[in-house]
């Protein structure tokens, strides 16, 4: 799939656990030359970043979050794109938290319009 992420928002379709993002966390993405960049915030986040590299339908990357009680945390995210029926974006992610303990699975697709 060669569509770019760039200037695409996606959000979460489900809730995490608390202090982790949310289906109201939103990730505004960037794309250049393979890599990948984006900001986020939303539900128990008050503003999360994420930078990495994209391949083909890979991507690779680490994120640093703000909470709203003012921890911080961080960890690495490998996610596969696939399109949806209707054209819009899905990320599928596998993520571990390096700053604390924790790993799961988790969804985020391209929000209509």
């Amino acid at each position: 799939m060669a569509r770019s992420l760039d200037g695409l928002v996606f959000a979460p379709v489900a809730d995490q656990a608390p202090g982790q993002v949310g289906r109201q966390t939103r990730f505004d993405y960037h794309e250049q030359d393979g890599r990948i960049w984006a900001e986020y915030w939303g539900g128990d986040v008050a503003r999360g970043c994420l930078v990495g590299t994209r391949d083909a339908d890979t991507i690779d990357f680490r994120y640093v979050q703000l909470r709203l009680d003012g921890t911080t945390a961080s960890g690495h995210c490998t996610s596969v794109l696939t399109e949806l029926a209707d054209g819009r974006l899905r990320l599928e992610e596998t993520w571990t938290w390096e700053s604390q303990e924790g790993s799961g699975t988790s969804v985020v697709e391209q929000l209509p319009g």
